[in-house]
């Protein structure tokens, strides 16, 4: 199952409000092992869950998974694909919808918060434009990116940037407004367009708190470098940070990154 990047709309989805989320090409594979041995939280209640509703398994399994320190939605790409395995096994045919729907109540017992659109990126895969807890999740014809990615060097903690976020309505329908315009620039790959719209976004999360000098300076690096906007992406508070840039620009937005203490990571979108 594919990793994911948020693009748009941060926050403000965990508030009913529409985001866009990128699948990325950072996989977790689950296969089955005879024992049952010491699981994750994730693994854990995946298993509680199914086993209430389809009955017990009597195997284990081996995850494979990518590094979980860079914040692109490892959990949530664990928790897809060991649902998928047990599906699988048992011969239980679903939608993405309902797949969609399991992992999230799994994710939902493990965490107490969160939006869901992780969920939604591993199993759809491209862009997807998502409203909190799946009450919409459409696939867009969107067939590539040109983002940098950039990490800070620093593990944030969701729960605690979204406690301490300053959200207010004014912020939910900026957030809201910026999404809906990105989702057709985006479309039409009017990546200037996008770009700018990604530096509104990054204004509008600066002002509720969540943003750090670390994330600003590997922000301000890439659009001194000429790309076309940057911002941070997910809960703020560390983590990592977007840019689009021009094929042209994107070496010298990686090494500006790289000269302010960011490690440049390498993905591609995942259709």
């Amino acid at each position: 199952m594919r990793g994911k990047l948020l693009l748009f709309g941060d926050h403000a989805v965990v508030y009913g409000r529409p985001c866009l989320a990128a699948a990325i090409d950072r996989y977790v594979t689950a296969s089955l092992v005879k024992s049952i041995g010491r699981e994750s939280a994730f693994v854990a209640a995946a298993r509680r869950l199914f086993e209430e509703k389809y009955g017990r398994l009597e195997f284990g399994f081996k995850i494979k998974a990518f590094d979980s320190h860079y914040g692109l939605g490892s959990s949530a790409a664990v928790t897809v694909a060991v649902a998928q395995a047990m599906f699988k096994l048992k011969e239980i045919k679903i939608t993405n919808k309902e797949l969609f729907d399991f992992c999230y109540q799994v994710v939902k017992e493990v965490q107490g918060v969160g939006s869901g659109f992780d969920i939604a990126a591993a199993i759809y895969g491209g862009v997807v434009y998502f409203v909190t807890g799946g009450k919409k999740i459409e696939k867009l014809a969107v067939k590539e990116l040109p983002l940098v990615v950039g990490y800070s060097g620093v593990k944030a903690d969701t729960a605690t940037m979204i406690e301490r976020a300053r959200i207010s309505q004014s912020f939910l329908q900026k957030s809201e407004i910026i999404v809906e315009q990105a989702r057709v620039a985006l479309e039409k790959q009017d990546w200037e367009t996008a770009g700018k719209l990604m530096n509104q976004n990054q204004e509008i999360l600066r002002k509720i708190g969540v943003s750090t000098p670390k994330l600003e300076q590997l922000i301000q690096a890439s659009l001194a470098a000429g790309a076309w906007g940057a911002k941070l992406s997910g809960a703020g508070g560390g983590d990592c940070m977007i840019a689009l840039a021009n094929e042209g620009k994107k070496a010298a937005v990686e090494k500006a990154i790289q000269l302010v203490g960011g490690e440049i990571i390498r993905v591609k979108l995942a259709l």
